[in-house]
């Protein structure tokens, strides 16, 4: 790799156990867990900024933040020819927290069957009876406390809005009339049904990672959390992680780990460190210049994302949404008051407030689509402003079978990734995804909905094949739950490059521990399973210690 002759080093690299890169979910878990005991060093970096903006303390907020595209690397993808050759929008946190602190909170963890067939791939360990204890430990569940499915205690709130609009029980009463059932809990003994989400805040707040698992600044002197700090390269001693070069404050510093460098950058930022270190496809790293420490052909590959598409309906009740018109900046402005006073009111939503999980093919016993019910008009991301008021029908496949990459553009660590999720690349991905979208819609049209009921703001040509997979091409994107591009798994002729301990495979002293391990997307929203691998993956490295 080219180093930059403007760039000064400060060579003073200071030492801690380890050094975490990352501080999005998983990194501040891990930091959290791993410096609890008051004798282990950590050095926490974190290209972003502080997470206490009022934007990212109110729900709502996060709204703003996609639109105005702050506390984000607002990556975009390659064209993709299974969108009409659209690039897709792909927002990920760059702040302290990171995605958790930009996301909707929605507390999900899948399907037992999700992490069985990780075990069954070839990690052992993984198993959902194996990770269940992981999540218990991470969560302080205010909506069901103490059960065989929850935990008390522990530092991730999880809790039901404080103020839900009333639109959302007409939507649980049209998902009955229908054939969905009323299912308190989804992250209980089955995920089929509908029910109010269960969302990472606490009294009114959001309550992202850092909040659950970071102390307040110089409670824990052995924690050092280092802001606007970009990891530039992973420092190598032959096949040994010992630490990292990363900038700050327009200086290249240095910091060094006596025990193990920890990659936590998430599904784009994770293959991308290792391949700018030298660690990947050795034909890709070379073509650019960049010298092959470890040739690992899997860095990089098997991304997979969840791929989402809206069904928006106007309507005349503003009183239930939100919407850009007079009396909705009145509520929102009210709401505003109402939140710094008590705590409570529409600006505690996180839109997407409720949930169901639905199959196409029943006979499975699995559900594979997700529904997200917002009540607003949420139109490319909230990116697309339209007058007036609405509410949004997420309709999501949870297992898709496309699989795509995380390239580099070019050996300088600024550019952003080369990101191509192949989005419907997989025909039986449109098939499936059409046919939730039709039980969506039907959903939508169903009586209970009636009053609120406008017209919608794209046609869906329910019954046209060909209509409805236009309609997908043009009106779908990514629900922000990219994963797999370090894949998990005991070969990695075959792809995997961490085992089950999370080691980088040929490389000492490194480990990789974010969504980007997981070998196979699960079936629901990824925050709750990212912070489960850094609980787990924390267990492990003070196991081994």
């Amino acid at each position: 790799m080219t180093p930059d002759p403007t760039a000064s080093v400060d060579s003073r690299a200071d030492t801690f156990d380890y050094v975490i890169v990352g501080g999005g979910s998983a990194g501040c878990a891990l930091a959290g867990r791993l410096s609890e005991d008051g004798r282990t060093s950590v050095c926490l970096l974190e290209a972003g900024g502080t997470d206490r903006s009022a934007l990212i303390r109110a729900p709502m907020g996060f709204a703003t933040i996609a639109t105005l595209g702050v506390h984000n690397w607002r990556y975009q993808t390659v064209p993709q020819p299974g969108l009409d050759g659209r690039r897709g929008y792909q927002p990920r946190g760059r702040v302290l927290g990171g995605s958790s602190s930009v996301n909707a909170m929605v507390y999900t963890r899948g399907q037992p069957q999700d992490y069985d067939g990780w075990r069954d791939l070839g990690n052992p360990g993984w198993g959902f009876d194996d990770v269940l204890p992981y999540f218990k430990a991470g969560e302080h569940s205010e909506c069901f406390g103490p059960t065989p499915y929850h935990g008390m205690g522990g530092p991730l709130n999880v809790c039901f809005l404080r103020s839900p609009s009333a639109i959302n029980r007409a939507f649980v009463s049209a998902c009955v009339e229908q054939g969905l059932p009323y299912n308190p809990d989804y992250n209980g003994a089955s995920q089929l049904g509908c029910s109010p989400a269960q969302v990472t805040q606490k009294n009114g707040e959001r309550w992202n990672a850092a909040r659950a698992y970071l102390p307040e600044p110089g409670r824990r002197p052995l924690l050092d959390v280092r802001l606007q700090a970009t990891t530039q390269r992973l420092l190598l001693e032959g096949r040994r992680a010992v630490g990292v070069e990363y900038r700050q404050g327009g200086r290249l510093q240095q910091v060094r780990a006596r025990r193990e460098v920890l990659v936590c950058a998430g599904a784009f930022g994770s293959p991308q460190l290792l391949m700018l270190s030298g660690i990947g496809p050795g034909a890709h790293l070379q073509s650019l210049g960049i010298p092959v420490a470890l040739d690992l052909p899997g860095v990089g590959s098997n991304l997979q994302d969840h791929i989402t598409t809206v069904l928006i309906h106007r309507t005349a009740q503003a009183a239930d949404t939100f919407g850009l018109s007079w009396r909705g900046a009145l509520a929102i402005w009210r709401g505003i008051r109402e939140w710094r006073e008590q705590r409570s009111g529409i600006v505690t939503s996180n839109v997407a407030e409720t949930q169901g999980f639905l199959s196409t093919e029943p006979a499975t016993g699995r559900p594979d689509i997700q529904l997200a019910f917002c009540t607003g008009i949420v139109d490319d991301h909230t990116r697309k402003p339209h007058r007036g008021h609405g509410y949004t029908l997420h309709v999501t496949l949870m297992r898709p079978n496309s699989r795509g990459t995380v390239r580099l553009a070019s050996a300088r660590p600024q550019d952003a990734p080369l990101i191509d999720p192949a989005f419907l690349s997989d025909q039986d991905d449109l098939r499936r995804l059409a046919a939730g979208s039709r039980m969506g819609y039907d959903i939508l049209h169903s009586p209970a909905l009636d009053r609120y009921r406008g017209e919608l703001l794209y046609p869906f040509p329910r019954d046209d094949e060909a209509g409805v997979h236009a309609f997908l091409r043009r009106h779908s994107d990514t629900e922000y739950h990219p994963c797999g591009s370090c894949q998990m798994g005991p070969h990695p002729a075959e792809g995997a490059v961490v085992d089950a301990r999370l080691r980088v495979h040929g490389m000492e002293g490194l480990r990789v521990a974010d969504a980007s391990v997981m070998p196979r997307i699960v079936s629901g929203n990824t925050n709750a399973p990212t912070l489960m691998i850094a609980e787990k993956a924390a267990a492990l490295m003070r196991a081994a210690a």
